[in-house]
């Protein structure tokens, strides 16, 4: 049986942590962070993903 193509686009975003979970960082906390209010900018710390998206994420990156 051939190899899974894993999804490119999830290769970039995602990482395992040591412990073996996934975190990814949020969207939209890059650039234009002037305007954008306190609360706005303090969600901008990486994210561990919730057990019901980890299948999700498995199927785009079976060897993640």
């Amino acid at each position: 049986m051939p190899k899974m193509k894993s999804h490119s686009g999830g290769k970039k975003r995602v990482k395992r942590t040591g412990s073996g979970k996934l975190k990814l960082k949020r969207n939209s906390r890059n650039h234009l962070l002037q305007q954008k209010s306190k609360r706005q900018k303090n969600l901008n710390r990486t994210l561990v993903v919730e057990s019901t998206e980890k299948k999700t994420i498995q199927s785009l990156l079976p060897y993640l």
